[in-house]
């Protein structure tokens, strides 16, 4: 009910700015900072079929646009155009293939806790530089706690982590201290979020 409420207050919000962006004669200042309030209430305009379009290309980002249109019961061209608004808005920010981490010998997986020696801009950068360079290093989040990051770590087995933690993450300058936890077993993995 109070999202209802507020959803119609946002409509008429647009509906007034979008009147006066377009009646009226403004600087170019002012015309960007309306352009930039009319994107960002642009955002809540998805539909139930933009969401389950969402939801088939999670579960399979190979079908055609006609095998999507099939599954979201419209035509093509309309998909198509909700494809590329979707891309375009940033909902979809890529079409990847899920690969088999054992079948290619990366099956050692580790996550990592990471403490800075200190945590200013200048070493957290020069930090993230490196990490984002280390293939190894499948994902690196800056978290709280008592530690600044954790990393995900896919490795072929527990010798070669050794390696890998003496020889390059043990060589960043900028990297205090390390704690690693091995995965034993994997009980859920999601390639998507719910929409």
């Amino acid at each position: 009910m109070v999202f209802g409420i507020i959803k119609q207050e946002v409509k008429e919000i647009r509906k007034k700015y979008l009147f006066l962006y377009s009646k009226t004669e403004y600087t170019a200042l002012f015309k960007g900072a309306t352009a930039l309030f009319i994107d960002v209430f642009s955002m809540e305009s998805l539909d139930h079929i933009d969401l389950q379009i969402l939801r088939t290309l999670q579960d399979n980002a190979r079908l055609t646009t006609k095998e999507l249109a099939a599954r979201v019961h419209l035509s093509t061209t309309p998909v198509f155009e909700r494809l590329k608004r979707l891309e375009a808005q940033g909902y979809i920010k890529k079409y990847i293939a899920v690969l088999d981490a054992e079948k290619l010998n990366r099956g050692f997986l580790v996550f990592c806790r990471v403490k800075l020696r200190r945590l200013n801009k200048e070493i957290a950068e020069e930090f993230t530089g490196i990490i984002r360079e280390i293939p190894e290093v499948t994902e690196c989040y800056n978290i709280s706690g008592s530690y600044d990051y954790l990393l995900k770590i896919h490795a072929p087995d527990m010798k070669y982590y050794q390696e890998f933690l003496l020889n390059v993450l043990g060589t960043i300058e900028s990297l205090g201290s390390m704690e690693s936890t091995f995965v034993m077993d994997e009980v859920k993995q999601v390639y998507g979020i719910q929409v």
